[in-house]
């Protein structure tokens, strides 16, 4: 619980009861042109996935609401994939590599998992620092939704919905 601490008590009582803590709309913001690492070691990166709808996940085995929503980012997945939707799940620093890669294997998870062994990839991303925190990131590379907290996923498919149409 100690990185809830930095952000205040309000946050703290958000997250442990399950509150989403909507952060809103943030279009016009550019996504941060990163590399994502596998826990396979494969690589791609932010503008490799250029052209695509994509949702970046931060997310960590330890964090309860994590665990909770992963089954329905993995719906989500699998409804959209085949469409041009790409998942980019990107585990926390101080997530042990080998606990990501234990649940990754025993889930069978679908999409890109990404290891974010120095904290860069949060901090590129706003200095994400609670979990799960979920970014949805148009095909031109602008972030335009972002959750702290689990998504309404009825409301995300409907914008994921809107976002895939758009040239």
């Amino acid at each position: 619980m100690k990185p809830l601490l930095k952000f205040g008590i309000a946050a703290a009582v958000a997250v442990a009861i399950g509150t989403i803590l909507y952060v809103g709309n943030t279009a016009q913001a550019q996504a941060p042109n990163v590399q994502y690492t596998s826990i396979k070691g494969q690589q791609t990166s932010q503008a490799a996935l250029q052209g695509k709808v994509v949702l970046v996940n931060f997310w960590a085995t330890s964090c309860t609401g994590c665990m909770a929503e992963m089954p329905k980012l993995v719906e989500t997945h699998q409804k959209f994939a085949s469409r041009g939707f790409e998942t980019v799940a990107v585990a926390m620093s101080y997530d042990p590599p080998q606990y990501v890669a234990a649940y990754t294997e025993q889930k069978q998870l679908p999409f890109f998992v990404a290891l974010d062994v120095d904290g860069n990839l949060a901090r590129q991303y706003g200095d994400v620092k609670l979990t799960p925190t979920t970014l949805l990131i148009d095909k031109r590379g602008r972030i335009v939704q972002r959750y702290l907290g689990e998504p309404d996923f009825a409301q995300l498919h409907a914008l994921i919905e809107e976002k895939l149409k758009e040239a």
